[in-house]
């Protein structure tokens, strides 16, 4: 049997329109501390974003969510979390805003390849 580490993940969400509160999920962000990962993978459905504000800026929406993925990688394309530890930069990540591109709960599971998990994820729940 494989040793499974306890991991959380995030759905990131897209809402075009705040004061609407429209949403649909757009991407996962996975941190596993036993094996200090975390990383987030994206899916902008331009289709749904238009569907749901035909004005909206999905160039900027793209790059919120590209922003994401770079903090998960650290180094440069962290900005100012670029020092902090896998921990901190899902906490970051996590943290309710008031943007477009906007975090959803923290849910649990148990993996024994976070790599695969998020992809399962994202699969399952964004594509």
């Amino acid at each position: 049997m494989t040793d499974r580490d306890v991991y959380e993940y995030a759905l990131l969400r897209v809402v075009p329109r705040v004061e609407r509160g429209e949403c649909f999920n757009a991407g996962v962000v996975v941190y596993c501390r036993a094996r200090s990962y975390v990383a987030a993978r994206t899916h902008l459905d331009e289709a749904r974003l238009r569907a749901l504000d035909p004005a909206a800026d999905v160039t900027g929406v793209r790059a919120a969510l590209h922003a994401v993925e770079g903090v998960c990688l650290g180094g440069e394309d962290a900005g100012q979390a670029a020092g902090d530890d896998a921990g901190r930069r899902f906490r970051w990540l996590i943290a309710p805003r008031s943007t477009v591109v906007q975090p959803g709960p923290v849910h649990t599971g148990l993996t024994a390849d976070p790599e695969a998990e998020i992809e399962r994820l994202l699969d399952l729940l964004v594509r």
